[in-house]
């Protein structure tokens, strides 16, 4: 069964009628056409006024849906002829971390995600997508050969953050980690990392040390979970709404911060109510900056890459042209239009 988020109770009551009406049609053979048609075009209008002004905390439940797609889900709709690679050569191999070699629009590139479970049995052999050592290793192994053979890295980041158990700590989680935010800065290929669920901590940002963070409309990307953030200041962890809107994580907050190149839209209701449309957006979203990246040289794509990492964290003025810029993107995005079509340019400098 469905899992239905309290937000969503307008539109699951309206499905359901719509369903009854549907089935009451058909089983007394009365024309109901009109009176479905109605509640079909409110249904569609309900979803719209929800949708389009999520909380940072009903976003975080959007992100983690059971049904989200993961990046499995995606390869066939995004590459051809996937090769999955295991093992990090050094202890096992972790089945959070899914790396491999693919086609993407006729370039070979390699790919690497997190992974969670469909499941309770798969999120156990997963680890609910947090990865140990192995997998970071891993996934250093399959970019160090990317580096090597000249080409394009593609990673998917979905983890609510990096496991913490003492297995994990023994086997050096937190110099994997370190490792993976050094060798990334410094590969001369270029780096696309998309947030497609949740992004969480140092165990996301493992792998999203690229040329350009592109985020699904509702993913979110932070320092630590909204539950952990809330058992830390208020010790307690119903207080994790609360956190969630401070914490400014949503792809919303961290364009405007600078964090995230490009927001992908996704379908009214979430990524898992059109896999095939969602998995259309990202594969327009990396044919746009990988066309863009392929035409710089190595040693500015390193350069481009440690600046946009040494920038987190900063602030610096901004003029009020620019603020004014930002602030008609967000609003062209929630309309469902582009900055471009108003002809209006920041003038900078």
């Amino acid at each position: 069964m469905a899992q239905h988020f309290e937000f969503e109770k307008p539109i699951y009551e309206l499905e359901q009628k719509i369903t009854e009406l549907q089935e009451f049609s058909q089983e007394k053979a009365i024309d109901l056409t009109q009176e479905i048609s109605k509640l079909q075009h409110k249904l569609v209008r309900v979803r719209k006024e929800i949708y389009g002004h999520l909380e940072p905390w009903q976003k975080v439940q959007v992100a983690r849906h059971p049904e989200r797609p993961n990046f499995y889900d995606y390869v066939p709709l995004i590459f051809d002829d996937f090769i999955e690679l295991r093992g990090d050569h050094l202890f096992a191999d972790d089945r959070a971390v899914a790396g491999g070699i693919a086609i993407f629009e006729g370039i070979p590139v390699t790919v690497i995600a997190h992974v969670k479970g469909k499941d309770t049995k798969e999120n156990i052999q997963r680890n609910f997508g947090m990865p140990h050592p192995e997998g970071y290793r891993k996934a250093l192994r399959l970019m160090d050969q990317a580096d090597k053979f000249n080409r394009p890295i593609l990673t998917f980041i979905d983890t609510p953050g990096a496991a913490c158990d003492l297995g994990a700590e023994e086997r050096g989680q937190g110099e994997a980690i370190a490792r993976c935010l050094i060798k990334m800065s410094g590969y001369r290929v270029p780096i696309i990392s998309t947030i497609i669920g949740e992004g969480g901590s140092g165990g996301a940002l493992a792998f999203g040390v690229g040329n350009v963070i592109m985020m699904l409309e509702n993913s979110f990307f932070s320092v630590i979970s909204p539950e952990s953030c809330a058992s830390i200041l208020w010790k307690d962890t119903a207080k994790a709404k609360e956190a969630a809107s401070s914490l400014k994580f949503t792809a919303q907050d961290l364009l405007q911060l600078g964090v995230a190149d490009e927001i992908l839209r996704e379908p009214l209701g979430g990524a898992h109510r059109n896999i095939n449309k969602m998995a259309e957006e990202i594969s327009k979203g990396i044919a746009k900056h990988l066309k863009q990246l392929i035409e710089q040289s190595p040693e500015a794509l390193k350069q481009q890459r440690y600046e946009k990492l040494r920038a987190i964290g900063t602030f610096k003025e901004r003029s009020q042209e620019e603020s004014s810029y930002d602030a008609i993107k967000l609003m062209c995005m929630d309309n469902g239009s582009d900055a471009a079509e108003l002809h209006v340019e920041p003038e900078i400098g």
